[in-house]
């Protein structure tokens, strides 16, 4: 019988860490069925000669969650060798979701991920109340990469609760039981576990903390008991690391989830003494505990520019008439020195943290499109351009905005770039416990694009640092293998018979990060921003090629992935 697919003289990287090998991989039926010198024909086949072979890879932290309903296409995440992706994070979703209370969810989403409220209204079909329905109306559209989700606790909570729920009161006895028999209901549905956040910053969008922020530590234990009573899923949350406790309860958790995994979001201290490796060895050197830090292989933080939805002076009186005009009648205002001089002279709110972190100027940075760096030196900070130019910041920032007739982005990084260097996250992500993720995609529309990390890191950590690389063979299993297994997905994130054939072929030479640039593509003409790759030869999902040479194809056959996967057994 012939192969549906033969992908022939490629150099293997299986995800596995191994090293690289040259062979053929053939695939039938959406599976790998050989990997070697295959014989026999095909009704397809790639010479993948010269070009990486490599699984496709896997995001353990997207916010697709409205996307999944009006889009059949996953991008950003999809155009950058993203093969499956993991939603429902940070405890913030649209499911479970009563009649008449779909605003609420709305406008959480628009606080936190920063979704606008007119794009999710538009966008959204609502037909569905539980979390299983939900699951349902997002395998009723096809999508070009697979979709696995988890629980999110701030919905859950307000189906539960009610108001209290949206209030932050106390979770009763009767309460913790109906949402722990609620995710058991959608952990038996095939939900990949559960999602929270504890965060300070993840806020409503009149500045109110979210419904999950303040669950007590017997609520959170509750939900981690449905967990050990199913045997099924992972437990993500967002901690608040303002508290000395909270690791401690990161680990109380992971012993209530009886052996689940616990996945958290970790930046790197910004204090040189701290240092959250030992912790996060000593947790798991616990028996029946699994915790799991989850980085971004690359500074965090936030884009602003002109384009995007703020910047260093966005929030100033002055700049207010500013916002709703075109991007040239913007420029040409910001040019008249009376206009110039006020915004100069006006200082944000103290109160705005948004303000705040967009005028640090010594961790703020103008991308380069010519040269797509997230490891620039501290000379290259707006502070430090300024001060060798003799002017204040906010001057060379205002210049810089209107550089490129006004599309010059800036990079505002806010963590994993202690001293204006990776060295510190060099060492965390060649860890055991932990994991690459964090990109963010589907959210954070105006500010964020961080889904483009699997080119960056497999660019820069293996080829383009001057010091301190990976093997591409490392880099390869932190983006696909270990964050599958992380999820439970055993069947793909590697190049062997019986797993899925989600599939890379990259020319490693040519692999390039581009500029992010605005794009207006979103239910009610929404905007957001996207980053665009060369080096993607091919992106093949279940074996069918969804983008070639960069270029998406037609084909959507990215299905939602329900629970715990296995590789298939040969017949």
């Amino acid at each position: 019988m012939a192969f549906d697919l033969i992908i022939r003289g490629g150099r293997i990287v299986d995800g596995s860490g191994q090293p690289a090998r040259t062979g053929d991989v053939a695939v039938k039926d959406g599976w790998i069925v050989a990997v070697g010198q295959v014989q026999g024909p095909a009704l397809r086949e790639i010479d993948a000669t010269g070009l990486l072979v490599t699984p496709g890879f896997v995001d353990l932290h997207t916010h697709y969650d409205g996307q999944v309903i009006w889009s059949d296409r996953l991008a950003p995440s999809s155009d950058h060798g993203v093969t499956t992706i993991l939603t429902g994070n940070c405890g913030i979703g649209f499911a479970p979701c009563r009649r008449g209370e779909e605003a609420g969810l709305i406008a959480l989403m628009e606080g936190v991920e920063d979704i606008p409220e007119p794009v999710a209204a538009a966008g959204l079909t609502w037909d569905w109340e539980t979390f299983p329905e939900y699951m349902a109306a997002i395998e009723r559209r096809p999508h070009d990469i697979d979709v696995a989700v988890l629980v999110p606790h701030s919905p859950l909570r307000t189906y539960v609760m009610g108001q209290r729920g949206v209030n932050r009161e106390a979770a009763s006895e009767a309460d913790i039981a109906a949402m722990q028999a609620l995710v058991v209901q959608a952990l038996e549905a095939g939900a990949l576990g559960f999602g929270t956040s504890r965060s300070v910053v993840h806020r409503t969008p009149d500045g109110a903390q979210i419904p999950s922020y303040e669950a007590s530590n017997a609520e959170l234990l509750g939900i981690a008991a449905a967990l050990a009573q199913t045997g099924k899923g992972l437990f993500q949350i967002v901690p608040n690391f303002s508290s000395p406790q909270e690791f401690a309860v990161v680990r109380e958790i992971a012993r209530a989830t009886a052996g689940r995994p616990v996945t958290y979001t970790q930046g790197q201290p910004m204090d040189p003494n701290d240092d959250f490796l030992p912790r996060l060895e000593a947790s798991n050197a616990e028996p029946g505990v699994i915790v799991r830090a989850q980085m971004l292989p690359r500074p965090f933080g936030m884009i602003g520019g002109l384009t995007t939805s703020s910047n260093p002076f966005s929030m100033l009186p002055s700049f207010q008439p500013l916002k709703a005009l075109p991007l040239a009648q913007k420029v040409a205002a910001l040019r008249d020195p009376a206009l110039r001089a006020a915004l100069l002279a006006e200082q944000p709110d103290p109160g705005d943290v948004q303000s705040g972190l967009h005028r640090r100027w010594g961790s703020m940075y103008p991308l380069d499109p010519a040269n797509m760096s997230y490891e620039p030196g501290p000379s290259e900070s707006v502070a430090a351009r300024a001060a060798a130019a003799g002017v204040s910041p906010a001057d060379y920032c205002y210049d810089l905005l209107l550089e490129r007739d006004g599309n010059q982005l800036l990079l505002v990084a806010l963590g994993n770039y202690r001293d204006s260097n990776l060295d510190f996250l060099e060492r965390a992500l060649g860890h055991k416990d932990v994991v690459v993720g964090l990109g963010d995609g589907g959210a954070h529309y105006g500010f964020i694009c961080d889904a483009s990390y699997p080119t960056h890191a497999l660019a820069w950590w293996t080829r383009d640092r001057p010091h301190g690389r990976f093997s591409i063979e490392q880099m390869v299993n932190m983006l696909s293998r270990r964050t599958a297994v992380a999820a439970g997905l055993h069947d793909r994130g590697l190049i062997a018979p019986g797993h899925r054939a989600d599939i890379n072929l990259i020319d490693h030479a040519a692999l390039k990060l581009h500029a992010p640039e605005v794009v207006h593509d979103l239910p009610a003409g929404g905007m957001r921003l996207h980053q665009r790759a060369d080096g993607y030869v091919a992106t093949i999902v279940a074996g069918e090629i969804i983008a070639q040479d960069g270029v998406p194809t037609a084909a959507r056959p990215g299905r939602l992935v329900r629970g715990a996967q296995a590789p298939r057994l040969a017949a």
